[in-house]
């Protein structure tokens, strides 16, 4: 089934956070459209929750050395 992941994070602090992340989450399996919203400090992905889970894009992002503060799960 399909999920729409959102990651709340601490604080982005420039452009370049945002490819980085962006970048690195697209490169998950499962993974399919990802959004960075720099303002916000949210990352939204829509991902098959056969091949991924919300649990492993924290951690991608974490691994980057940014802070996830909430995470939300929704169907698609």
């Amino acid at each position: 089934m399909n999920k729409k992941v959102i990651l709340q994070l601490d604080a982005l602090t420039c452009p370049s956070c945002l490819t980085k992340i962006e970048t690195a989450v697209k490169a998950e399996p499962g993974v399919g459209e990802v959004k960075v919203l720099f303002n916000a400090g949210k990352v939204k992905a829509d991902i098959d929750d056969q091949v991924t889970s919300a649990e492993k894009l924290s951690d991608v992002v974490t691994k980057l050395g940014y802070e996830v503060e909430k995470v939300k799960v929704k169907d698609l």
